[in-house]
């Protein structure tokens, strides 16, 4: 028998050890004339295809020598930024230092460009192929060349996988950028992490994540809200911002005791970065609370302002409510300290400030605002007629340093506290780090006092409270707050 001929497209079936499963070969419905195959008289190598010389003959050919004889290689070194042209190979040039090439935009099937290093210099300076909407190797992002003499030609294969590297000769490592790549704020670095420092509202734009060789997606981060006011005449000072920081897995600096203890997870995307204002401090009334700061899923709440006697309404005397609450006012009207972590979160963002403690009739020493580290020391009501002192602070490195935030602002003490002989009548400190001083009474006292009549404002962005105002002198404002956001960016 010469020929096999099955007819109306019967298929040819090959049945597996079991006959449960089967491979077949089948004509199609339709074929405009007689086709003959002859198949090669030997196996291919590994990683070879079965190619046509369009005469019916099949061979097995290296998909590199295929789609290399394909190219069309554009001779003139480039330096700057292009759009790839499909079937078309470059000669990248980066002595003069790393520069970008995009790949075509609305690719298809079978589009492919090759790229080749001119001058033997991506390992010094690199070549970045922006992926121009598509991805490159399945992932949505663009791809580092790092190595000297590298060349690659990069093949569109489907919307799945995008660009896939066909011919590759000594690129090293092609799953796309190992690191975040990222702006916004002030830039600095600390070692092998880049750091964004936010002191006003702006946007941290993420152009692209990294892989799971270098950082990844995860970023660390501090955000710190305005501390409150503080309030006048022989007040309370203001409560700190509230306090919220996360560090990421692997991430070496020393976090405060407030971490999270884990970051978050960006995407290519803007992200609104809010620093809050620190709170006002009118004279006749509460200390104004200071405003929230907000980056992605992370909101720190403003300080509570402080406390004022009596203010227009009752509840004036008492500290507001806030991150860190504010401390109240004294002047013999017993009050309470503002609560902290308002609203509560986990770990706690702040701590609540303390009342005044009246001392006898109407005198009396003002409390001291809540800080992000502790709540205000309870004021003593001693002779020696010293208010109260402000929360701590915290402390953390995500800078590169160790730098404190957060401290509640210091109490006064009302001028119609009576000089004791000896003894100062002094307002008292801010919390470290960053509240604000309370004032000193204006009643002359023979041993002297401590800090100005008026108290003193917290420092700007470190979310401080606001001091307190002694004698007819109004409160302090609260500190402004900061977002700082931390990354790996380089070995």
């Amino acid at each position: 028998m010469a020929n096999v001929r099955i007819r109306d497209q019967g298929k040819l079936t090959l049945k597996d050890s079991d006959n449960s499963n089967e491979v077949s070969l089948q004509s199609p419905s339709t074929v405009a004339a007689d086709q003959d195959f002859i198949v090669p008289n030997a196996d291919g190598a590994a990683n070879t295809i079965i190619t046509t010389n369009a005469s019916g003959t099949l061979s097995f050919t290296d998909i590199n020598t295929l789609v290399a004889s394909d190219i069309n290689w554009n001779t003139t070194p480039q330096y700057a930024n292009i759009t790839l042209v499909s079937g078309t190979g470059y000669f990248i040039n980066t002595t003069l230092g790393a520069t970008t090439m995009t790949l075509p935009a609305s690719p298809s099937v079978g589009d492919f460009v090759a790229l080749k290093d001119y001058a033997g210099t991506f390992g010094t300076n690199k070549l970045t192929i922006d992926r121009n909407g598509s991805n490159i190797q399945g992932s949505a992002n663009n791809s580092d060349l790092t190595t000297n003499r590298a060349s690659v030609v990069l093949q569109y294969i489907d919307a799945t996988k995008g660009w896939l590297y066909t011919v590759e000769n000594n690129v090293g490592d092609l799953e796309g950028p190992t690191y975040i790549a990222a702006s916004g704020g002030t830039e600095t670095t600390s070692g092998d992490y880049k750091i964004h420092t936010f002191t006003s509202t702006g946007t941290f734009t993420v152009s692209s994540v990294g892989n799971s060789k270098g950082g990844g997606a995860g970023v660390s981060y501090m955000v710190v809200a305005g501390g409150g006011g503080g309030a006048g005449d022989g007040a309370g000072g203001g409560g700190a911002g509230g306090y919220r920081e996360g560090k990421n897995s692997g991430d070496p600096y020393t976090a405060s005791p407030l971490n999270a203890p884990s970051g978050l997870t960006v995407t290519a995307q803007g992200y609104p970065i809010t620093v809050g204002a620190g709170g006002p401090a009118p004279y006749s009334c509460q200390g104004a609370s200071g405003a929230n700061s907000v980056f992605s899923t992370i909101t720190s709440a403003g300080g509570g302002g402080a406390g004022h006697p009596p203010g227009p309404s009752p509840g004036d005397k008492n500290g507001a409510a806030g991150g860190s609450g504010g401390g109240a006012g004294p002047s013999g009207y017993p009050s309470g300290g503002g609560a902290g972590n308002t609203p509560p979160v986990s770990p706690p963002q702040g701590n609540a400030g303390v009342g005044g403690s009246p001392y006898p009739s109407c005198r009396g020493v003002a409390g001291g605002g809540g800080g992000a580290g502790g709540t205000a020391p309870t004021p003593s009501n001693t002779l020696d007629g010293s208010a109260g002192i402000g929360g701590v602070g915290t402390t953390t490195n995500i800078n590169g340093s160790p730098v404190g935030r957060a401290g509640g602002g210091g109490g006064s003490l009302g001028a119609s506290f009576e000089p004791i002989p000896g003894r100062p009548n002094n307002g008292n400190g801010g919390g470290p780090f960053g509240g604000g001083i309370g004032g000193t009474s204006s009643v002359p006292a023979p041993a002297g006092g401590s800090g100005p009549i008026s108290g003193t404002n917290a420092t700007a962005n470190t979310g401080g409270g606001g001091g307190a105002g002694a004698g007819n002198q109004g409160g302090k404002s609260g500190g402004s707050g900061i977002v700082i956001i931390r990354y790996k960016y380089q070995n």
